[in-house]
């Protein structure tokens, strides 16, 4: 009971609710990512390491999750201080939309981190070249309260397919569709994450098969006029993947880290200093953390407002905030 109490009193401290003495306790942070084979755990993990090594009050831990809905409903339920999530799904929840109809969760924004790239993957011999070709075939689709599903549904959707009549949704994690797909047991896989993706790598250097990214950024029109400006069309260079040999069309959401509304201001702007500040110890754990830059926070990659700790931060390195 001491324990808990002691645990409680260091998170109550760092979101702004303790008392004078609860400072001094060594405060514990989660930050909710994703599954194991993308790259919110990595780089949650790396952002882990950085935060407790360079705040001594800090003690940060990287948790497994289902990805952005999850992550904001852990924010919501107060079970998380930290999460990654895409621009879309911050959107929903900020405003009581889809998954979040009636159950608005108080976020704001800490970083625009990355752009998080969809990716809509096969393999040859599936006789699958486009997007419309899922008609009628398993595609693992996301798992339950992850960005990549509410993502994927979105992009059939503007193809004109109907995601829950048109094609068989496997509701799979990276890692299990990726597996499914090895197995033959799905046709497709769809991901928003990182470029490369450590699990779409190891698909595409397995053996007897020969990876497909299937072009679908005329997605991108249809998305926005649906669900907002939060979708811009782009693409996946040649060679990102083992035998990936060609350019793909593909659709682009950011990414961002959120935290709770009422978190501390100081404590928010310790970390988006420190954040900024060893910026080349996340590059060092993947490459898209080199898109975190001061260029990208106020020109429309969040689409909710920041946490006023970030705002402290950005005012102090010459950005213009309102």
């Amino acid at each position: 009971m001491k324990k808990i109490i002691a645990v409680a009193a260091a998170l109550v401290a760092a979101f702004g609710l303790g008392t004078a003495g609860a400072q001094d306790k060594k405060v514990r942070i989660s930050i909710g990512t994703g599954g194991t084979a993308g790259v919110y755990y990595p780089l949650g993990g790396g952002l882990a390491a950085v935060l407790s090594k360079h705040l001594p009050s800090v003690e940060a831990t990287a948790e497994v999750t289902g990805g952005s809905v999850a992550n904001l409903q852990l924010i919501g339920g107060g079970k998380s201080e930290l999460g990654f999530t895409m621009a879309d799904i911050a959107w929903d929840a900020y405003n009581g939309l889809s998954k979040f109809k009636d159950n608005k969760v108080g976020v704001r924004a800490l970083v625009v981190f990355y752009p998080n790239r969809m990716q809509v993957v096969t393999v040859e011999g599936k006789g699958i070249e486009k997007v419309t070709d899922l008609k009628g075939k398993r595609v693992a689709s996301g798992s339950p309260g992850s960005g990549t599903e509410v993502m994927t549904m979105r992009m059939l959707e503007a193809f004109g397919l109907d995601p829950d009549k048109d094609v068989i949704r496997e509701r799979l994690s990276l890692s299990e569709g990726v597996n499914a797909l090895k197995d033959g047991k799905v046709d497709a896989v769809t991901w928003v994450g990182g470029v490369p993706t450590p699990g779409l790598t190891d698909l595409a250097a397995t053996p007897g098969k020969t990876i497909r990214l299937l072009d679908h950024g005329d997605a991108a029109d249809g998305m926005r006029k649906k669900y907002g400006p939060l979708y811009v069309k782009n693409k996946i260079l040649a060679n990102a993947y083992p035998g990936q040999t060609k350019d793909s069309s593909n659709v682009d959401v950011w990414n961002l880290i959120v935290v709770p509304e009422a978190a501390d201001e100081n404590l928010v702007y310790q970390i988006t200093k420190t954040m900024f500040e060893k910026k080349d110890e996340l590059v060092r754990v993947h490459k898209d953390a080199a898109f975190l830059s001061l260029d990208n926070q106020l020109t429309g990659g969040s689409p909710i407002p920041f946490h006023p700790g970030a705002l402290k931060y950005f005012k102090e390195r010459g950005l213009k905030v309102n």
